[in-house]
This record gives structure tokens, C-alpha cells and sequence, in this order.
């Protein structure tokens, strides 16, 4: 039978998703795959089944997808990304594909729990926060929409670390998610790009025309492993594609012959570190040559395979922005606008102004940061060595760029310094969120009010420049994980009052509204939560020892460990809390749960010691008899996209307390909002429109505004005068600085405490009367229930522009330039 019509036989008779057809293929998995007798199967042999009888059906959707794709002549959408928190895919999988019940029937008569094997997947260990968890969303709905969408990451061999809680400090351990292998993946050695670093270029002419040759590098090569991605209530499966590092030689016997073992694979082993670990410490010069070999490595292979696609379509380069748009997800991937330009000028020689206008017909950049100490940039000596040849195109854009901006702003040469890709001033630099703005087409903030902030500031001038090139589009996350998987209780509770279509159209929970005005409705709604709630108790007790309440309410602040994020804001406000109790000024205050999660990042020396403030803090507060359980503080450890989906769904307060104008949009603000939390904010990223979809009467708004914050620093902020003034703020600051939370090392926070009276960088103690007050309304409102219930709920009903369907339909229609293609 011929390849065509082995796939043509396969798709009149595809792998049967019922009951008996899934426990036929999880028998032979099981034995066949696994190669173990069903009598003596472990837990985790029955969970590799189950995933291999899964991914059989999605392989044969995603091969239907690409022949679709490929007859349909579709344009495709790449997106580059470092970071993608995929979670666990079993059950996302067996959801998305829609035979969830069929599984859970088929295993329940084999005599095996779905749900007990699914918490033996371990999560892809691919990103480390609400970047790679936004990337992992835009490819859910993607492939949920039919758009020919495909992804482009790192196969991080360990990950960013597993974070451990030793003595109330933090540790780091490999977080090595692959040590029982991956059934998700489809390893592609036949999928190859060589990746190259230093070396020298050599120019010559050729016909007249200058040509560069870059030789004497060093090889690494980049394989592919794939990991389909199911669309929810479609056929389609797209693809997202990680590159490994491989050496082009695994061994020198040579070496190995003269007894110099170490030296024998010593290639192999640096080759292999670019895919090692996700973000490698950037304290040390060795530290950050890896982080940008790594980008380079990811963007050469990624755009080398797109290219190599599009010529085995028959199509021809020049034709590259009719069939293919490129998304840099954040300033990582912002050498793949060199790089693009590098094969387009060297391998396939078109001039430069064609190649350049290619290459910004191809990029669309989404920025994610409003920090410029965020926004990354590499010293020119460094990517000179490093990248040589893409360090010349560099200078060349510059040039015609700048060239550009004199004739813009005759004079200005101010401007020139400030629009430059180099830095001059500090140390000649390039400066990576330049590139990236001047080789894309659109530049898209993530929220209304941080688009705005790049119009206003970041990006000025390059706005002044371009103002058409910049747009908003407001981040979004998927339905499909965060409520109808991670909340089945309330997602069921939903569909049963307006039906399941809300699952694919978002907005349709708007129809939940008036069911927030009937008592047996918000009943329901509360017997959900109370669930959820003594869910996470469990899994609070398990992780930490810590015994939480569930009646009391659960205070929730899970984000990365940072300064701009404020959880030195939230801890403060407990141990006001706290003090309230000890002094009996607080007879009637709602018992409180306060829960922290998240990671820092290892060479953030200030995060770290926020952690242990907080573990500190608890210590003390949970161990006092006088709180009599009134307040308990918890930092949840590890936190990932699985402890996530415990968490959010039994939240009451989400805390959103970033400092305005730092935060670019969150999804962690969504997300709680649409599992019914209610939350406390500034007007920072997202939260604006959080606050215009569900109304200022159904969120607790404190602090300072961007504008506010400016206006502060601009007139010389002094924090020690609200320390002075505020006798409450004075009392808390004091007693960390002498040590009442760490008796055994009484100066552990001076220094913490003489930068918040002195700096105050993030407005901490500027905002902190506000945060109280607005706490009081809080708690004030948490006491009566049904009043709270019912404004939980139309926080839910409220959060349908939030979707991610409704960011991708934007980016597909304002920057993209593609179209569904659904196979059916």
C-alpha cells in the first residue's frame, strides 16, 4: 500500500474513542509498550498506557491536521517562545479531545483510577511562569480555533529547579521531570539543523557583489522533539516542536585511548549544556554567554525548519511573508530578526533591502515588560565573539535605521542616541528590545494600560516613529485548563444552568448573571468553593504540615518572587494583622488564611530573602497561642501549573498587588477572577479591565496610579515619612528590624528594612495605609457570605472577555494575516 493511501486508510478507520476501543489499546500499551503483565502493573506502568492509547489518537489527528494544512496551501503561525508551562497533558488531552468519560469508564473497569495515575504525570518542567504558561495557552487555542498555529521552544533537560523549603529559606534542587522518559513526546533525529557560535567571517566578492562566509565555528546540532497539541471540540492537533542540543561527535576515542575519559566526552557535555536547564544563573560571565548561545540555539533551528518547510512546499523565498508569520513571544527570541536576515542575505543571497523588508513582513513582537533592567541587552564584545557574523548584520540595520531617524528628526541627535540598537553610554551594548522593534511590523502591548506605557514611555520614540506599528491586544487564558479542568465542580454547576458552549465562546457566561440574584444559586455556587477549599486544606497539610481552616477565608497571592509583585506589601499587612489580634483590636475580623506560592529566581538575593520573611513570619504567627487559629500564614513550595489548579479554584481573595505601571498585563488575576475570587488590586496591568468587566463595586482597588507613581518619584519620594507618620506601618517595620521574626539572627532584615525607609524602590510603605483599608473593606464584606457569594460570581460571569480565544482571534486577524482551517 502506498504512503498516501496507508493515511487515506487510516482516516476512514481511525482508532475507535469509545469505551472498548480505549481499553484494547490501553491492554496492548500496557503490554506492548510498557511490557508488563496487567496482573503485576504498577500505578505508573497503567499511567504510560493510558498516555500511549492517548497519544495514538492524537498522532493520527495531527497527521490529518498537517495533510489539511498542506492542501490547503494555509499560512502558518510560528511562535517563538522560551518558556511554555504546558502542565500536565493526559487529562488535558483526554478533555480536549473528548473522550474523558470513556477513559475513566474503560480504566474504572480494568480497576484503576484515572484521576490516582494522572497525578503521577509530572509536569513539563518548560518555563517557569505567566510567560510560558500565556505560550502554552496560545497554543490551546490555536489548535481550538483551527488556526495553522505551531510552536517553537527549548527541550530543557531539568527545567528552571525544583524549589524546596529548608529553614525557612529557599533551595534549589534539578528539577528533572524526565527521569521516567516522556510518552508525549515523538523524538525527530531525522529533524537536524546544525547551530553554530564563534568563528570569524571572511568577506569576498562575487560578481560584484559582497558576499560573507562565516567559518571556523564551533558546531552544535539542534534535534527536534515534537508534542501534539489538541484542539477542544475540533479534529485538529497542531504541534509544538522543542530542540535538543546534540554534539556532532559523542565521543573522542582518541582521547578515550591516551586515558583522558573526561576529555573523551568533554564535547559531548558542553555541546549538551545549551539544553540543559531552563535560565541559567546570569550572575557569572559563564552564566550568560549560555543564556544567549541557548536563544541563538532555539531561533537558528526554529527559523532553519520553517525556511526548510517552505521550500519543501514548492514555495519560493520571496513569497516567505505570504506563508509564514513569525511571533517573538517577550525580547528572548529578538536574534531570530539577525538571524532570519543572515539566511536570507548568505544562504539564499537576495539583496539586502528585499531580505529586510522579508524580514519585517515576517515578525510581529509582543512585548511583556515595562522594566528596562528587564528588557535584555548583550554586551557587543560578547555577541562579536558569540555571533559574529549576526553582530555585522546588527551594525548594517542599525545604520539604515538610524539613517532613517536623521531624516524623521533632522537634528535631533538625541533621539538618534535613545532609538540606536546600540547603547554607547553603558558600556556598548546591543540592545535586544531595539532589534526586535525595529524588524517587526507590529509591536503589541499585553493590557490597555501597558500599551499605552510603551506609547508613553519605553518605547516613546519609537512610537512617535511608527505609531502604526503599535497595537494592544490584552492577554488571555484558556477555559479549557482553568475552569472546565482545574474547576469541574463549578464548570459542571455552570453548564447545568447555561449550557457547555461557554467552553468555546467565553462570553456566553454573561447568561450566569442572574443567577447570582437567586439564594439557591449562590448556595450551589458556595458548595463548589467550600470543596475546592478543603481540597487544597489537604494538599496545604501534605506539602507543608501546616492544618488550614477551610471556613476561614483563603488569601492568595501566587505569582513569581519579586520586588515590583509586593509580597513584602502582603506580609506586611499580616503581621498588622497579627498585631491587631495580639492587642484585641480585632474581636470581629474574619479568620484569614494567607497563602503564598511561588519561586525566585536563584541569584535574586532580595526575592530570597522575601521568601524567608514569610516563612519567618508564619513560624511565629502559627505557633501563637493568643491567634488561636484566627490567621495562618503558608508558602506553598514547588509551585507549578498542577498545584495552580488547586489553588485558584479554592481561592476567595486573589491579591494583584504590583506596584502601577510595572506590571505588563498577569493572567494569575484572570484566572482566580474566573474561579470566583474576588480581588485586590492596583490599577496595574490587566487589572484596569478586570475592574471595567466586572465592575468597580466587585473589586477592592487601593494605591497609587501609574501616573501617581511617576508623579511620586518625580517629586523626590521619601518612605521614611510614611513610617514616621503611620503608627501601625512603624510598629511592623520595627519588629522585623529587631528581630521579633528571627530571635536567633536579630539583624537578618536590617538591610531589607533600611532599603524600604531609604529606597522604597517598588512605593511599598506609600501604598500600605491604602492596602489596609482596602483589607478592612475586605473582610468586612467576607462576613457576610451571601453578599460575598454573590459578588464571586459575577466576578465569573464577568471574565469572558478574558478568554485566550479572544487574544488569538486578535493577533490572527491585526498581525498574523491567517485563517481556521478545521478538518473535519
Amino acid at each position: 500500500m502506498a504512503a498516501a493511501d496507508i493515511l487515506t486508510e487510516l482516516e476512514h478507520h481511525p482508532r475507535p474513542c469509545d469505551k472498548e476501543g480505549l481499553k484494547r489499546s490501553i491492554r496492548d500499551a500496557l503490554i506492548h509498550q510498557a511490557g508488563k503483565d496487567p496482573l503485576h502493573a504498577t500505578p505508573r506502568d497503567w499511567l504510560e498506557a493510558v498516555s500511549y492509547a492517548v497519544r495514538e489518537r492524537l498522532i493520527e489527528r495531527r497527521m490529518f491536521t498537517q495533510r489539511l494544512f498542506n492542501q490547503e496551501h494555509a499560512k502558518r503561525v510560528y511562535y517563538l517562545s522560551m518558556e511554555y508551562l504546558i502542565g500536565r497533558m493526559l487529562i488535558n488531552s483526554l478533555l480536549n479531545l473528548g473522550f474523558f468519560d470513556a477513559c475513566r469508564e474503560a480504566l474504572s473497569e480494568m480497576g484503576v483510577d484515572l484521576l490516582e495515575i494522572s497525578e503521577l504525570e509530572p509536569d513539563a518542567a518548560l518555563g517557569n511562569g505567566g510567560l510560558g504558561r500565556l505560550a502554552a495557552c496560545i497554543l490551546d487555542s490555536m489548535a481550538s480555533q483551527c488556526i495553522p498555529g505551531y510552536g517553537y521552544g527549548i527541550r530543557y533537560e531539568y527545567g528552571m529547579f525544583q524549589q524546596q523549603i529548608q529553614n525557612g529559606q529557599q533551595i534549589e534542587h534539578p528539577d528533572n521531570w524526565l527521569r521516567y522518559g516522556n510518552t508525549w513526546e515523538f523524538p525527530r533525529p531525522e529533524k537536524i539543523f546544525p547551530v553554530r557560535f564563534y568563528g570569524r567571517v571572511v568577506t569576498h566578492r562575487d560578481n560584484g557583489e559582497v558576499r560573507h562566509h562565516w567559518q571556523d565555528c564551533e558546531e552544535v546540532i539542534a534535534m527536534a522533539y515534537d508534542y501534539p497539541t489538541p484542539g477542544y471540540g475540533n479534529k485538529n492537533v497542531n504541534n509544538l516542536r522543542l530542540w535538543a542540543a546534540k554534539a556532532t561527535r559523542d565521543f573522542d576515542l582518541n582521547y578515550f585511548n591516551e586515558g583522558d575519559y573526561i576529555g573523551a566526552i568533554q564535547q559531548k557535555a558542553q555541546s549538551e549544556t545549551i539544553s540543559m536547564v531552563l535560565y541559567p544563573n546570569d550572575a557569572t560571565a559563564i552564566g550568560r554567554e549560555l543564556r544567549l548561545k541557548q536563544e541563538y540555539f532555539f531561533v537558528s533551528a526554529s527559523i532553519q525548519d520553517i525556511l526548510a518547510h517552505h521550500e519543501a512546499m514548492g514555495y519560493r523565498i520571496t513569497e516567505l511573508a505570504d506563508k509564514v508569520a513569525m511571533q517573538l513571544n517577550d525580547t528572548h527570541p529578538a536574534i531570530a530578526v539577525a538571524e532570519l536576515m543572515r539566511l536570507l542575505l548568505d544562504k539564499y543571497q537576495l539583496p539586502w533591502m528585499t531580505a529586510w523588508e522579508t524580514t519585517k513582513s515576517v515578525f510581529g513582537y509582543t512585548n511583556h515588560t515595562l522594566m528596562p533592567e528587564a528588557l535584555e541587552t548583550w554586551p557587543v564584545a560578547l555577541m562579536e565573539r558569540v555571533l559574529p557574523r549576526h553582530m555585522q548584520i546588527i551594525y548594517e540595520i542599525n545604520f539604515h535605521f538610524l539613517n532613517e531617524v536623521r531624516h524623521t528628526f533632522p537634528g535631533d541627535t538625541e533621539i538618534v542616541k535613545r532609538l540606536s540598537i546600540i547603547d554607547e553610554d553603558h558600556g556598548r551594548r546591543v540592545r535586544m528590545a531595539h532589534l526586535a522593534v525595529v524588524g517587526s511590523h507590529h509591536i503589541n502591548g499585553v493590557a490597555a494600560l501597558h500599551t499605552q506605557l510603551l506609547k508613553d514611555t519605553l518605547f516613546h520614540d519609537f512610537y512617535r516613529l511608527w505609531p502604526e506599528r503599535f497595537i494592544s491586544i490584552t492577554n488571555g487564558i484558556t477555559p479549557r485548563l482553568w475552569l472546565n479542568q482545574a474547576n469541574p465542580a463549578l464548570s459542571a454547576l455552570i453548564s447545568e444552568h447555561i449550557g457547555k458552549e461557554w467552553v468555546m465562546d467565553l462570553a456566553q457566561l454573561r447568561d450566569l448573571e442572574s443567577f447570582a440574584e437567586d439564594a439557591t444559586c449562590r448556595q450551589e455556587f458556595r458548595t463548589v468553593k467550600e470543596a475546592n477549599k478543603r481540597h487544597l486544606a489537604e494538599l496545604v497539610l501534605a506539602r507543608t504540615g501546616i492544618e488550614i481552616d477551610p471556613a476561614a477565608m483563603f488569601d492568595v497571592q501566587i505569582k513569581r518572587i519579586h520586588e515590583y509583585k509586593r509580597q513584602l506589601l502582603n506580609i506586611l499587612h499580616v503581621i498588622a494583622f497579627y498585631n491587631r489580634i495580639r492587642h484585641g483590636e480585632a474581636p470581629e475580623q474574619a479568620q484569614r488564611v494567607v497563602l503564598f506560592a511561588g519561586k525566585a529566581a536563584p541569584a535574586y538575593v532580595r526575592a530570597k530573602q522575601i521568601i524567608r520573611l514569610i516563612n519567618d513570619v508564619a513560624d511565629v504567627v502559627n505557633h501563637d497561642p493568643v491567634v488561636e487559629g484566627r490567621l495562618k500564614v503558608v508558602f506553598f513550595p514547588n509551585y507549578d501549573v498542577s498545584s495552580a489548579a488547586v489553588i485558584i479554584p479554592a481561592a476567595d481573595l486573589s491579591e494583584q498587588i504590583s506596584t502601577a505601571g510595572m506590571e505588563a498585563s498577569g493572567t494569575g488575576n484572570m484566572k482566580l477572577a474566573l474561579n470566583g475570587a474576588l480581588t485586590i488590586g492596583t490599577l496595574d496591568g490587566a487589572n484596569v479591565e478586570i475592574r471595567e468587566a466586572v465592575g468597580e463595586e466587585n473589586i477592592f482597588i487601593f494605591g497609587l496610579t501609574a501616573d501617581e507613581v511617576a508623579e511620586t518619584k518625580a517629586r523626590g519620594y521619601r518612605p521614611r515619612e510614611h513610617y514616621e507618620k503611620n503608627g501601625e506601618l512603624k510598629e511592623v517595620i520595627d519588629m522585623i528590624a529587631s528581630g521579633f521574626f528571627s530571635p536567633s539572627e536579630p539583624g537578618r532584615y536590617r538591610d531589607l528594612v533600611h532599603d524600604l525607609l531609604n529606597n522604597d524602590t517598588f512605593l511599598v510603605l506609600a501604598d500600605f495605609e491604602s492596602y489596609l483599608h482596602a483589607q478592612e473593606r475586605v473582610d468586612m464584606l467576607y462576613r457576610k457570605p451571601e453578599e460575598w457569594t454573590r459578588r464571586a460570581m459575577l466576578n465569573t460571569a464577568r471574565m469572558g472577555y478574558f478568554s485566550i480565544d479572544r487574544t488569538v482571534k486578535q493577533y490572527a486577524d491585526e498581525i498574523w494575516g491567517v485563517t481556521p482551517e478545521c478538518w473535519v
